[in-house]
C-alpha cells in the first residue's frame, strides 16, 4: 500500500483561452487528489500566460491514481468562469519518487485550451510498502509481549 505525501509544484500555464472579453483575466488552479483541495493564489492580470511558482503537498493514501487541475478566471462581479482542466496521472510518480517539471494538456468540453507546467514529488511513508515481516514488529507479539514479564 502506498501512503506518504505529494508535492505538487504549480509553476505556469500558457496558451489559455482568455474569458474576459475586455481586460487579461486572473487565473487560479484548484487541485484536487481525492477529497483533498486546495487553491492556488489569484495570478491578477496575468491573462492566458499565468505563472504561479508554488507547492501544494497532499496526504497519499491508497487507490490514490490521479491528480486534476482545473483553472478559473477570477471575475469580481460575477461568478468565476471556468478556463479548463486537466488530469494528471500519478503512476510515474508513486513508482519513481519524483517527476520532473513538464507539461500537460488543459481541456475544455473536450477540446485542447492550453497547457499547464507541474512538476511532482512523492515522498514514500516510512514502512507503507513493506510486506508481513516488515510490519510484525509494529503490532506486538511474543517478542513484545516477553518483555513485560
Amino acid at each position: 500500500m502506498q501512503r506518504g505525501t505529494l508535492e505538487v509544484l504549480l509553476v505556469s500555464a500558457k496558451g489559455l483561452e482568455n474569458t474576459d472579453l475586455l481586460s487579461n483575466m486572473d487565473p487560479y488552479a484548484i487541485i484536487t487528489c481525492r477529497t483533498q483541495e486546495k487553491k492556488s493564489s489569484v495570478a491578477s492580470g496575468q491573462g492566458s500566460e499565468p505563472e504561479w511558482n508554488e507547492t501544494f503537498l497532499f496526504t497519499i493514501s491508497e487507490g490514490v491514481t490521479e491528480l486534476k487541475i482545473k483553472l478559473m478566471d477570477s471575475d469580481n462581479l460575477t461568478n468565476d468562469d471556468f478556463v479548463g482542466e486537466s488530469t494528471i496521472p500519478l503512476g510515474a510518480v508513486l513508482a519513481e519518487g519524483s517527476v520532473p517539471i513538464a507539461s500537460y494538456n488543459v481541456v475544455k468540453d473536450d477540446k485542447y485550451c492550453g497547457e499547464i507546467r507541474i512538476g511532482l514529488n512523492f515522498k514514500r511513508e516510512a514502512g507503507s510498502d513493506e510486506g508481513y515481516y516488515g510490519q510484525e514488529e509494529s503490532f506486538g507479539g511474543w517478542s513484545q509481549s516477553s518483555r513485560d514479564y
